[in-house]
């Protein structure tokens, strides 16, 4: 796989990444948890495909075959990194919401 297409990998698993984190807090808010669940799992799946592609181009740079920082190298590093970060916080709100519905359930 070229430089390119690795770049492009890890912007389309960062993206898909985003989405499920997105999709797991709109679940989660509906009081869907265990689909929330899911949807953070494929999330985690997606990110662990775009480290990996990240990983690669690490490894080559560690070992004197450095490639060119591009603008859209650092745009896909953008979506990686964003995507990591909406994951978190889809975890924190899938906890808040699973509290909430174990709350309401001991007041009914």
């Amino acid at each position: 796989m070229d430089y390119q297409d690795i770049i492009f990998q890890i912007i389309v698993n960062g993206g898909d990444a985003k989405s499920y984190a997105m999709q797991a807090i709109k679940q989660a808010k509906a009081g869907s948890i265990d689909e929330a669940k899911k949807s953070l799992k494929s999330c985690s799946e997606s990110l662990e495909k775009a480290h990996n592609m990240q990983t690669g181009l690490i490894q080559e740079e560690a070992a004197g075959n450095a490639q060119e920082v591009t603008l859209l190298m650092v745009h896909a590093q953008d979506h990686f990194m964003n995507a990591m970060t909406v994951r978190d916080l889809a975890q924190e709100f899938i906890d808040m919401y699973e509290s909430i519905a174990d709350i309401k359930k001991l007041l009914k």
